[in-house]
């Protein structure tokens, strides 16, 4: 094998340039904007270039950081690799046996003391460098991985870091600080995401902004526990990863075993917020799996009904909702055997006659010849102790087997976790969801995990990294037996919504509040890395049950517009007039999702702190839509003009007011655009200078639709 010394990864605007040293691992020269193609001459002078003199006080060979850096290699940061053999680190210097490189991946293996590293490195479509590390054990002992992590290098000019935390019902919190010095982890260690998930790590120049400036972020596809780590030493270059975070015993190889760690996606973006969802955006819609069909309007009947399933009134809900132009009907929790609260029946997936005396059939057959699809809630992950499941099997339970009884402390929400690494678990667990989807036709699930998993142990050991790739592996066959079949991923809402859960899921539930103040900057930040098409967000009543907040059906309905859109209320207490509201805005969804759920994401920079603008524009730039929403009062009477970026500057535009969900409330002054409720200008002119607003009141909202205006300001017809 011989590899060449210098490998060039090129695609979508980005360039991972690495150098291969006579031994060892490559090393990363760069990673940022392509730099075009480079001749042999170049790239020398590149390494030159990038290269200095150890410094006195130094190792001698002032070592680059290789794509794995460990301490063997004098790097004083965290390793990206720590293993052990009878509790005795491992000395893990590899040397490179085999490879390949085709100009958008590098596939190669290296091998090391009782150690194999494979290694793949892939430039996918949007720009996206995705890096995935397996290990073998070669030799002839057990091997323990403590950890085994993705990293890249970003300049050090990089001054400050951001990441996500929150609570329920209020995920997705950004959080910019400071880069810090040294080498420092944040974990997470709730055997699912959290609602305080680091969501990823983003270096910035400065603190980031939404459509200027340059950062560098990691996120790792793994909707368990992890680590990121930014190393920012004063002899090396910075360095921001993550990998899946093993407690110790939990992963110990035999010999001939591998472990694969979770797939690790890093994105450069000169453009900032919007620069990083455009890259990872495409990224996802040009996978086989992406969802090709249009998103349908939902109604669940959660914040409806609850757990109250009375056959009649569910019926007349539905067929209410098919009247008003819903697509998918989804039964929530309740169906199920002795699920009359929260306090028992998990794991007893069948259905209840005492609810529903001739079972699911006659509403699936109803919803179905209304032209619904059917939905049906489960959580197969977890068991109440008030069931026969726990009764008959208490040995599926995911804890320490010397406890007979499952410590109180271990509960939540009064349910448990089931074992699902135990086979036979699996099987029973698979053998009922799969039964129920096959007798009802059901069309989509959604799958909750309501609840951390504490002290989970399998078969004695740490049990989170088997109880994940258990639980995505059912889902992905599923998926096989039922390849129509949607899963939605929800865990007590956005606690789980990330690229690695995606894989096998078709949506994410982004938050259990349908609160749409609180939604609008969810949604917002939910979608930095996915696009709207995966995001659910529904109208929920009035006041909003989980924050008891008043909101008018326009604000709410404006804000569920720009997702995968539905209903979480019962439609069944509307009046008439409310019910026009609602078809109204069935009506607009239908028209707009195309253009929602293609097109790409736009946010103004310099808004007054009340107002949140979003925006998607169709890929040929042709057509737009933008909400302005105001979640309070504004700071000045005269507020700053709003910007609508990503249009194309050369063309006419018919901006028009979609007011079929109400006008906005508003004080003072009504711009003239605004009173004629449209307006024909070019694309410069809207994306450079921008509207003068009204005064919005709080918890108003604007939709905005842009379309061809024609070359000499007549409006062309719309859509």
């Amino acid at each position: 094998m011989t590899l060449n010394r210098f490998i060039v990864l090129r695609g979508d605007g980005v360039a991972l340039v690495l150098e291969q040293p006579p031994g060892g691992l490559p090393h990363v020269l760069h990673w940022g904007a392509d730099l075009g193609a480079l001749s042999d001459a170049d790239l020398e002078a590149l390494s030159a270039a990038t290269s200095r003199q150890a410094p006195p006080g130094l190792l001698d060979a002032a070592p680059r950081l290789s794509i794995l850096p460990v301490e063997g290699d004098g790097w004083s940061g965290r390793p990206g690799l720590l293993v052990t053999r009878g509790g005795v680190p491992v000395r893990a210097r590899f040397t490179v046996s085999a490879a390949r490189a085709d100009g958008r991946e590098l596939a190669l293996t290296a091998d090391g003391p009782g150690l194999r590293l494979h290694t793949r490195i892939s430039i996918a479509p949007g720009g996206v460098v995705q890096v995935r590390h397996e290990l073998e054990n070669t030799g002839d002992d057990a091997l323990e991985v403590a950890w085994l992590e993705a990293t890249l290098p970003a300049p050090k000019t990089a001054t400050h870091l951001t990441s996500f935390t929150g609570r329920w019902p209020r995920e997705k919190v950004p959080v910019t600080t400071e880069l810090p010095r040294g080498s420092v982890v944040r974990q997470t260690r709730r055997g699912r995401g959290g609602h305080d998930n680091p969501v990823l790590y983003a270096a910035s120049d400065g603190e980031p902004r939404n459509r200027t400036g340059a950062l560098w972020a990691v996120h790792l596809a793994w909707p368990a526990d992890v680590s990121y780590r930014t190393d920012r030493v004063t002899d090396a270059a910075l360095l921001i990863g993550a990998g899946e975070l093993l407690r110790p015993g939990e992963l110990v190889l035999a010999p001939g075993e591998r472990y694969a760690a979770p797939l690790a996606h890093f994105v450069w973006s000169a453009a900032g917020w919007d620069g990083l969802s455009d890259r990872v955006h495409r990224m996802l819609r040009a996978r086989p799996r992406h969802p090709r069909t249009p998103r349908p309007l939902v109604l669940n009947t959660w914040e409806a009904v609850y757990f109250d399933h009375d056959p009649a009134t569910i019926t007349a809900l539905a067929e209410r909702a098919a009247a008003i132009g819903v697509e998918r009907f989804v039964l929530d929790d309740g169906w199920f055997l002795g699920r009359a609260d929260d306090t028992a029946g998990l794991g007893d997936w069948i259905v209840d006659r005492a609810f529903w005396p001739e079972g699911l059939g006659p509403l699936a057959a109803r919803v179905h010849e209304l032209g619904m699809q059917l939905g049906l809630w489960f959580e197969p992950e977890m068991v109440n102790l008030d069931s026969e499941l726990a009764r008959a099997h208490p040995e599926w339970l995911l804890h320490a087997p010397d406890d007979r009884e499952p410590p109180a402390g271990v509960s939540w929400r009064n349910q448990h976790v089931l074992d699902l690494a135990d086979p036979d678990a699996y099987a029973h667990i698979l053998g009922l969801v799969d039964g129920l989807v096959s007798e009802l036709g059901i069309d989509f699930i959604k799958w909750d995990h309501n609840r951390d998993l504490v002290d989970a142990r399998h078969e004695g050991r740490p049990g989170v990294h088997a109880q994940t790739l258990a639980a995505l592996r059912m889902m992905d066959e599923l998926h096989q037996r039922h390849p129509g079949l949607e899963i939605e991923s929800c865990s007590s809402g956005g606690a789980r919504a990330d690229l690695g859960v995606l894989e096998v899921t078709d949506r994410v539930w982004a938050s259990d509040a349908n609160d749409a103040v609180e939604r609008q900057d969810i949604q917002r930040w939910t979608g930095l890395l996915l696009p709207p098409e995966l995001v659910g967000g529904h109208v929920g009543p009035s006041p909003a049950h989980n924050s008891g907040r008043v909101l008018p059906f326009a604000f709410r309905a404006a804000t569920s517009l720009m997702g995968s859109a539905g209903f979480e209320l019962n439609l069944l207490e509307l009046d008439e007039a409310e019910l026009a509201d609602a078809a109204r805005f069935g009506e607009l969804y239908r028209e707009l999702r195309q253009l929602i759920h293609t097109g790409t994401a736009v946010h103004p920079d310099g808004l007054d702190p009340a107002l949140r603008v979003r925006g998607f524009v169709a890929p040929d730039r042709a057509e737009a839509v933008y909400t302005v929403a105001s979640l309070g009062t504004l700071e000045e009477a005269l507020s700053a003009r709003v910007r609508l970026p990503g249009l194309d500057p050369t063309r006419r535009y018919r901006l028009r007011v979609r007011d079929e969900l109400g006008g906005a409330e508003h004080g003072w002054i009504t711009p003239e655009w605004l009173a004629d409720g449209e307006l024909t200008t070019t694309g410069a002119v809207l994306a450079e200078v921008g509207l003068q607003l009204p005064t919005l009141f709080p918890f108003q909202a604007l939709v905005l639709h842009l379309t061809p205006g024609g070359s000499g300001g007549d409006a062309a017809a719309g859509r």
